[in-house]
Order: structure tokens, then C-alpha cells, then sequence
């Protein structure tokens, strides 16, 4: 079980390294394409248009299959909308295979997460939950640093190939370890779609979609304040990255822990730590006398 949650971890990474690294590439892609930041964002928002688009999508027409053959065919998924990427021969096209690069994403963490906590009892499944979700906020240490890097040394294209390759390793370790269990038998697209008429589910995704839309409205433009604002080097960029990841993993374990003993209060604490951090995010740039 323990080689099978890193494979799905590192699925998890793969999608962290090109959602997040996107956000840090941006200056250097809009210099690329010769182009304005803002104009290049478009790119950005299309990877999200991808996410809500696709992860209901899916999920509906893949209800019926193996949840194995599924999570293998979204990491082949990713890793090609990615290659595509990093050979886009412009920004229109950049977009639209970003686009794509985001159409497995929720569906992805979705299926995987079901997988890891169906291998464990009940009152470990958030925990269970956490271990996936740890390979995205460890991207966010190592991944989008590395891919940023990367980009600042020999151009941004290669950040993107890289996720290519971690998303073809991801789905070979899927295919030897996950168990071939077949999907449900009474599975149905209708069934699935029945979830939407909840009304704690559509809660459940607005405290989800509006609770941490801040924090990307943020990080998107995370590298562009430091380089244009406090006028950091770009040395600095990977750093900055790698401590907000830091956070981002140290937070994670600790709110898998306490989702499994209170969680709604673990949720409502977390949600109104992160308002209160973005909260002094502005005034934490005038401190800087920028």
C-alpha cells in the first residue's frame, strides 16, 4: 500500500509542478511569446477552465471504468497535454494545451483519492487522503522550484516537459501496482450526476472553489510581484516557492490529522488561517518599502 500511495503522490506531484510552475514561468513565457503578462495569465485561467470543465466530464463517462485503466489513461493524459505545451509554437496554441494540460486534473486527485482511502480503515481515511494530496505540496518544495529553475536556465518549455516525464513514470507505477479491481457493477452516469442535486455538495465545492481562489489569485502573480514590485532577483523566485511549499506540506499533514478527529473545524480553521495570511499580504509588500 505504502508504494502505491507514492505512486499516486507522484501523480499528485507531476500536477503540482505544472499548475504551480505555470504561475512562476509566467514572466518568462510572456517575454518568449513577446507579449504582456496579463495577456499571457489567459493561459493560466484556461489550465482552470480545463480543471472545471473536465473533472465532471470524466468523471461521468469513466464511472464504468476499472479505477486502475482510468488513473492510467489520466497520467498518459497529462503527460501529453504537457509535451504539448512545451512545444506550443504560440500563445493561442500555449492556451489551448493548457487547456487540455487541466482537463484530468480534478478528475484525477478524484479517482485517487477514492483508491488510497478504500486501502485503509475509516478513521484513517483523511490521513490516507493527506498522503496523496502530499505529492502537490511537495511540488510546491521541490517540483516548481526545480521546473522554475529550469525555465530561468534554459527556457520555460523544458519546466513543462519535465511534468511529460513524471506523468509517464506515474502511469507505469500505477499499471504495476494498483489492483486490477473491476469498476462497479451498478455504476451509472446518471448516478453520478444525481450527486448534484445535493445541496451539501454544492457547499461543499463553493467553500472548496471560493476558500482557496484567493490563494491562486495570489500565487499567480506571485513571481511578477517579487521581480516588478520588491525587485528581487530571480534567484529568489525558486526560493520564495520552495518556503510557500514548505507550508503548504507542514499545513496538510496537520489539517489530515485533525480532519480525522473534527473536520469541519479543522476545515473553518484552516479556511480562516489562509483569509488572514492573504489578508497581510499587502501590507507585508509595503514593510518591504517597495
Amino acid at each position: 500500500m505504502g508504494w502505491l500511495l507514492f505512486a499516486l503522490a507522484m501523480g499528485a506531484f507531476a500536477i503540482g509542478t505544472t499548475e504551480f510552475a505555470s504561475m512562476t514561468l509566467l514572466p518568462f513565457i510572456a517575454s518568449d511569446f513577446q507579449t504582456t503578462q496579463p495577456l499571457t495569465g489567459h493561459a493560466i485561467s484556461a489550465y482552470a477552465l480545463g480543471v472545471v470543465v473536465g473533472s465532471p466530464v470524466i468523471m461521468v463517462l469513466g464511472v464504468r471504468l476499472p479505477r486502475r485503466a482510468l488513473l492510467v489513461g489520466l497520467a498518459a493524459f497529462i503527460g501529453i497535454a504537457n509535451a504539448l505545451s512545451a512545444i506550443a509554437p504560440s500563445l493561442p496554441w500555449l492556451v489551448f494545451f493548457r487547456f487540455l494540460s487541466g482537463f484530468p486534473h480534478g478528475a484525477y486527485f478524484g479517482v485517487a483519492m477514492l483508491l488510497a482511502a478504500s486501502l485503509v480503515p475509516k478513521n484513517q481515511r483523511a490521513q490516507a487522503v493527506s498522503r496523496v494530496f502530499m505529492g502537490l505540496t511537495i511540488a510546491t518544495i521541490i517540483g516548481v522550484p526545480f521546473a522554475t529553475w529550469i525555465g530561468q536556465t534554459v527556457g520555460w518549455r523544458w519546466g513543462m516537459a519535465i511534468v511529460a516525464v513524471l506523468a509517464a513514470i506515474t502511469a507505469l507505477l500505477i499499471r504495476s501496482l494498483a489492483p486490477a479491481s473491476p469498476a462497479q457493477a451498478d455504476a451509472s452516469p446518471l448516478r453520478e450526476l444525481n450527486a448534484l442535486r445535493s445541496r451539501q455538495v454544492w457547499l461543499t465545492l463553493g467553500i472548496a472553489g471560493i476558500g482557496f481562489g484567493g490563494v491562486f489569485c495570489v500565487y499567480t502573480y506571485l513571481a511578477a510581484t517579487l521581480i516588478e514590485v520588491t525587485h528581487a532577483s530571480n534567484f529568489m523566485i525558486p526560493v520564495v516557492m520552495a518556503v510557500f511549499g514548505l507550508g503548504t506540506t507542514v499545513g496538510n499533514l496537520v489539517c489530515g490529522w485533525a480532519a480525522d478527529r473534527a473536520t469541519m473545524r479543522a476545515a473553518g480553521i484552516s479556511l480562516g488561517f489562509t483569509a488572514l495570511v492573504l489578508a497581510l499580504y499587502p501590507s507585508a509588500l509595503k514593510t518591504c518599502g517597495c
